[in-house]
């Protein structure tokens, strides 16, 4: 048997030691039953009052309910994870296949990443709103960059005076954001160099404003960042390099920041590739490596939006928000983590929380994520919009 739409089996029955039987997927299950009436007894984050909280029909609303199944009781919960730099549909080559995309979507929604902003895609994934099992996706269109200055394969690659008119396109194939591919490697100058002249870059942001998107740009340089914030832009992936002055000036404006440190991680090897050839490049990239917590610590301690992300697609595996916590709660402790890969992040992009009338996206979890982050890895249950992906039996 398969489900609707995509073919995706249902089950699978197989012979081993002698016997027949038969594993029933339960997230495919899921696709084809209506949501239960859930009652969930819980410490509920980030406020951490104990109280009851009611599902039906897919969201949170008053209860009592009677009938409703008691899901889980002496436990936590939080809104669902989120990975605000995230690409479903991408890979090392490029775009992928409709059935690799979905793989992506289901790794990120069974490790309980249930809303992602897609930071740039090859491909329409509009398909996954159809599915009640995969994550929410904000989408910004496909990554804009110049020609050869950028991975091959990725983006949609314009001359300067195409950028405006692309940005428009864009930001119309996309859910309210646009990603701008803000520096990269400049072979003529040996090392990172912006792609795009200022006053080009501040006519495409105010276009994407006009019709009510949201610019962001991937930028490690110092330079880059510093011109696209002055020029109006709403968000910086990455930021290896802000200095002190463009920190200041997105705590003001409230430029958000999300600082992919998994992708981060990368970087030492990204240099050894380039010593040969390109050996200023090279030193410059361990140089922002090496002082990538200071750098995003600043921007905490200024105030700045600060958001998880993971860069998954391309060259990070998916499914890895966890460990981005983690290693943001290295930098501002495991309740800012927290909030910059929950609540906060849901709020900024405009997601569901926790309140009556939300749609009941969230995780339940046996010990105080903000007490015990390795929690987060191994969820009680997973609860998308209302519908039960992860059944885990209470542990004795």
């Amino acid at each position: 048997m398969t489900g609707p739409q995509d073919g995706a089996p249902l089950f699978h029955t197989h012979t081993h030691d002698g016997s027949t039987h038969t594993h029933i997927d339960p997230a495919a299950m899921a696709r084809l039953a209506p949501a239960e009436d859930l009652r969930i007894r819980a410490v509920v984050l980030p406020a951490g009052d104990q109280r009851d909280l009611w599902i039906h029909d897919g969201v949170l609303v008053e209860g009592p309910l009677p009938g409703a199944r008691t899901l889980a009781r002496d436990c936590w919960v939080m809104p669902g994870l989120v990975d605000a730099h995230n690409h479903i549909g991408l890979n090392a080559k490029g775009a992928v296949s409709h059935q690799e995309a979905e793989s992506q979507a289901i790794t990120e929604s069974r490790a309980g990443t249930l809303l992602i902003r897609d930071a740039g895609s090859p491909v329409d994934t509009h398909w996954i709103d159809e599915r009640e099992d995969l994550p929410r996706i904000i989408r910004a269109g496909r990554h804009i960059a110049r020609p050869r200055r950028y991975i091959r394969n990725y983006a949609a690659e314009v001359d300067p005076d195409e950028l405006v008119a692309e940005v428009d396109r864009q930001a119309r194939a996309g859910d309210g954001w646009v990603k701008l591919v803000g520096d990269w490697i400049d072979r003529e100058v040996g090392d990172l160099a912006p792609l795009w002249p200022q006053d080009v870059a501040r006519a495409a942001i105010e276009r994407a404003h006009q019709i009510g998107a949201r610019v962001t740009a991937h930028c490690f340089s110092e330079e880059a960042p510093a011109q696209l914030v002055a020029a109006g832009i709403d968000g910086i992936e990455h930021g290896t390099g802000l200095t002190d002055e463009t920190i200041s000036q997105m705590a003001v404006r409230g430029v958000a920041l999300v600082p992919t440190l998994v992708n981060i991680e990368n970087f030492p090897a990204i240099a050894a590739s380039a010593d040969g050839k390109f050996p200023v490049y090279a030193a410059h990239m361990r140089h922002l490596h090496a002082h990538v917590a200071e750098t995003v610590g600043k921007a905490v301690d200024a105030g700045v939006p600060v958001f998880a992300g993971t860069d998954a697609g391309g060259t990070v595996p998916h499914g890895l928000a966890s460990r981005e916590v983690r290693m943001l709660a290295e930098i501002g402790g495991a309740e800012f983590a927290l909030g910059a890969a929950s609540w906060r992040a849901r709020q900024w992009l405009g997601g569901p929380g926790l309140d009556l009338g939300d749609s009941a996206d969230l995780l339940v979890l046996d010990a105080d994520p903000r007490q015990d982050l390795s929690t987060l890895e191994r969820p009680r249950h997973i609860v998308l919009r209302g519908r039960v992906l992860l059944d885990r039996p209470e542990q004795a």
